[in-house]
């Protein structure tokens, strides 16, 4: 009886991974599985881990300028070549620092963000993943409109007309509660497709569909803008992964229908006990005819990699 796939997670490794046209050193962890196929030949585990280990060591040392998908790519295409496999994948998921100044005291800051990269070798070529994750803020737009009731019943009954009232709730933030946002971002790339994605690309979309970024060392200029523009760009769970796949699709408007697409914004709320998760995926194709019944999902898409070939296995 032949395996479905089998694989080691978990592989920690300092990769040099190159971004925005720069390189570092990155905290990383690997993962790989490979599919057989039921007409290949039996791979003992200890051979498999030891061709797996010894990929992953070569090629990590040689890492260097090289995206994290494309460091994915040259580790799956290489396991599945030495292990005569139907298909390899290969992911690597990397916490990197990306430097910005403050939004008006431009004191320098240092975030953390995630980077995923995830290519699937098959005899038809590899398709690549991109992807981040990144923090945010929002503010809930609901609650806000609430106050805004409120306000604009009290200025009336004080005497203000509909123009003033207008002109006053324009021009002071009106309060709400806040959430701290995650979120993520995955752009997915056919075989045939040899396009190059600077995941700081992904970032900036991410990071531009919540309500405003966050940043961990600030004075209290930069505090009262980041508060001011989230207040004013309240954006619910929905708001932002809308925003996310839009950024996506006008972004990367070049990309055919088959390629992928995965959004997905999680709030930790502030008044509330419960979090809140909103997700949007699929192809191309799909995400532009919002009216596709299916959505296809992340492994949906990984798992097409080599599909045709695999029915004629």
């Amino acid at each position: 009886m032949s395996l479905s796939r089998a694989g080691v997670t978990n592989v920690e490794k300092v990769v040099r991974i190159g971004l925005g046209g720069a390189e570092q050193l990155y905290h990383a962890e690997l993962s790989c599985f490979v599919d057989p196929g039921p007409q290949r030949v039996r791979t003992r585990s200890l051979r498999f881990d030891a061709v797996v280990r010894d990929v992953i060591g070569a090629a990590v040392p040689e890492s260097g300028g090289f995206a994290a998908e494309q460091i994915a790519q040259r580790m799956a295409v290489e396991v599945r070549q030495r292990l005569n496999a139907l298909r390899a994948e290969v992911t690597i998921a990397a916490r990197y620092p990306e430097h910005k100044p403050a939004p008006v005291s431009g004191i320098a800051t240092q975030e953390i963000f995630t980077l995923f990269g995830t290519a699937v070798a098959s005899e038809r070529g590899t398709r690549r993943l991109v992807g981040v994750a990144a923090q945010g803020m929002t503010a809930a737009p609901l609650a806000q409109r609430l106050v805004t009731d409120r306000a604009r019943e009290r200025l009336a009954a004080d005497g203000f007309g509909d123009d003033r009232i207008a002109a006053i709730l324009d021009a002071v933030p009106v309060a709400t509660h806040d959430q701290r946002g995650l979120g993520t971002l995955h752009l997915g790339l056919p075989e045939e497709c040899d396009r190059e994605v600077d995941a700081l690309e992904l970032l900036a979309i991410v990071e531009n569909s919540m309500s405003s970024e966050i940043y961990e060392l600030m004075k209290r200029s930069d505090e009262g803008a980041v508060v001011e523009k989230a207040t004013r760009r309240a954006r619910t769970a929905e708001d932002c992964v809308h925003a996310a796949i839009r950024g996506t699709l006008e972004g990367f408007a070049d990309l055919t229908g088959d390629a992928f697409v995965a959004a997905r914004q999680e709030h930790t709320e502030s008044i509330h006990e419960h979090t809140v998760v909103a997700e949007r995926h699929g192809l191309f194709g799909e995400v532009r005819d919002d009216g596709a019944a299916h959505h296809t999902t992340i492994r949906e898409w990984l798992n097409g990699a080599g599909s045709s070939r695999r029915r004629e296995a």
